[in-house]
């Protein structure tokens, strides 16, 4: 898929905007990997796993977010502490999921503004 058709590609150039931006694909597969201290050999492990699918850059790099960075950082604690990395991924999956929820019943128990 082009960058032009990837419906998550941004359409605008990265400004300071965009860099603030937790979901924007700003970081390279190398500097991802620097960042959380482990290989592109693990963030290519976790992305086969489907815990993170980092975007492509026009020219087919791998491209991620700082989101995906926090998990993949969860994920490598997990990995780095003995559990087997299939398990990590679930784990951090399950966490993700349980975040949500906990956020989404908070809200709910809100008293309506009028």
């Amino acid at each position: 898929m082009t960058q032009e058709t990837h419906p998550l590609t941004p359409r605008t150039p990265a400004t300071p905007d965009r860099l603030d931006d937790d979901d924007y694909p700003a970081y390279t597969m190398g500097r991802a990997a620097e960042m959380i201290g482990t290989t592109p050999g693990f963030l290519r492990a976790i992305g086969e796993a489907r815990l993170i699918t980092p975007l492509r850059s026009a020219g087919g790099h791998r491209r991620y977010s700082r989101y995906q960075l926090r998990v993949a950082a969860r994920a490598r604690e997990l990995v780095d502490a003995g559990t087997p990395i299939e398990a990590a991924c679930r784990i951090v999956i399950l966490e993700d999921q349980l975040e949500e929820a906990l956020r989404l019943n908070e809200e709910l128990r809100k008293p309506p503004t009028a």
